[in-house]
């Protein structure tokens, strides 16, 4: 699938992206759309499940990615290192933000 809905369910990103929130993903080939910082990506960990960060780095041509969230307590590649490219499901190109309820 090329495009995917994702809803937000960590405070990973926050202020930015927050609990509750949708985005919007796209997964094109690596080939034409080369990941680069501060792009905000999807991706499965094997220990951590599914995540939503900010890469921060490319290593070796853009097949391993850094990525970090905004916290300084956020579980990301400062706790168990860069992840593959293989593992994104794709780059944030939407986010709709979750309305306040009155």
């Amino acid at each position: 699938m090329i495009v995917r809905i994702f809803k937000v369910t960590e405070h990973s990103l926050t202020p930015d992206y927050k609990e509750g929130d949708f985005v919007l993903v796209i997964k094109i080939p690596l080939l034409f759309n080369r990941y680069k910082p501060g792009d905000i990506i999807v991706f499965d960990h094997p220990l951590h499940g599914r995540m939503i960060k900010r890469v921060q780095n490319l290593i070796s041509e853009n097949k391993t990615l850094f990525v970090t969230g905004s916290q300084p307590d956020s579980i990301d590649s400062r706790q168990f290192g860069p992840i593959q490219a293989h593992t994104v499901l794709g780059k944030v190109v939407w986010h709709i933000k979750k309305t306040s309820s009155r």
